[in-house]
Formats: C-alpha cells, structure tokens, sequence
C-alpha cells in the first residue's frame, strides 16, 4: 500500500524549467495561459479611431444638435428602444455621475451628448466588429440637461435616446 505522501506526488505534475528548478502545476499552467495570451493578442482586430482628431468640429461644439451633425452627419436619427441606457433622475453628485449602455445591435459606435458643460460632446466609442454594447462609465455634468445618446450601426443607421439628468447644486441633494 502507497503511503499518503506517494499519492499526493502522483497528482502533483512537476517539470524542471530552464535553470533546472522544478516547476509545480500551477505555474506550468500560468505560464501557459500567459503564452497562448501574447499569441492571440495581436489577433484580436483593435482600432479605435481618434474622434479628436478626425472629428474636431464635433469637439467643438457647444449645443448637442450641433455635435451630432459633426459627429455622424445630417442622416436621420431614429428613436429607439434597442439600447438600455442607465443613469440616475438625480445625480447629487455632478463631479461622477453614473451612466451604462448595453445593446445587442451591431453598433460601429456610440456617442453620448450633452449641453451642460461648455462642449456637447463628452465620450465616443468604436464598437469592435461582433462585439455588443455593454458599457460602464461616469460623466460630469454642471448643471441638469438632456443627455443624448447616438448610436451608429454596421448598415449606416443612427439610432437615438435621451433622458434628462437632474444635478443638485453642491451635490447635497436639495
């Protein structure tokens, strides 16, 4: 019969790396995922375009209409439902407020506006081709206004939401 510290050898995997030290499972295994990592990472099609740069006018902009036209054109902007947007009716906090997008449509990229701050444009994203809208992020606001959300799709379509956000002056909630 094996005595205990035989079997557990028997489920303990070693392998002798480089300088001839063993190596137990654990590490073999995270050396692993670390190496198929640096392989398939520069397979992934990441771009993002610079907005800044190829926008500025949009960036420019101090009413939301505005924005938008220099952003994604003068197309149509069709009201939609397909696009969750989450953010508080009062925001006591102007400095940090909370906003999340999610949608299952095959957006190119969203935008969101607003006219509170001195520039309407506030954060742009391109959408990875296949990837769903699933975003978490803050904003400042000054001041209560429309936020308006602009979403671009693979066909061409602008799709549109907004919701007003109340902000408490000196974020004291009254």
């Amino acid at each position: 019969m094996q005595t205990l510290n035989q079997s557990l050898n028997l489920w303990q995997i070693q392998v002798k790396n480089n300088k001839g030290n063993i190596m137990e499972r654990r590490k073999f295994l995270n050396l692993g995922l670390v190496a198929a990592a640096a392989v398939l990472a520069p397979m992934t099609n990441l771009n993002a375009e610079n907005f800044r740069e190829s926008k500025p006018k949009a960036w420019a902009s101090e009413k939301s209409p505005e924005a938008i036209k220099e952003m994604f054109g003068a197309g149509e902007l069709k009201p939609t439902d397909k696009i969750k947007f989450v953010a508080p009716k009062l925001a006591e906090n102007g400095g940090s407020i909370p906003i999340t997008l999610k949608s299952d449509l095959d957006i190119e990229t969203i935008a969101l506006f607003q006219d509170a701050n001195p520039r309407a444009a506030t954060v742009v994203f391109s959408v990875p081709e296949g990837q769903k809208v699933d975003y978490s992020f803050r904003i400042k606001m000054r001041q209560t206004a429309l936020v308006t959300i602009v979403a671009k799709t693979r066909d061409g379509s602008l799709y549109t939401l907004g919701k007003e956000i109340d902000v408490s002056i000196g974020g004291c909630g009254g």
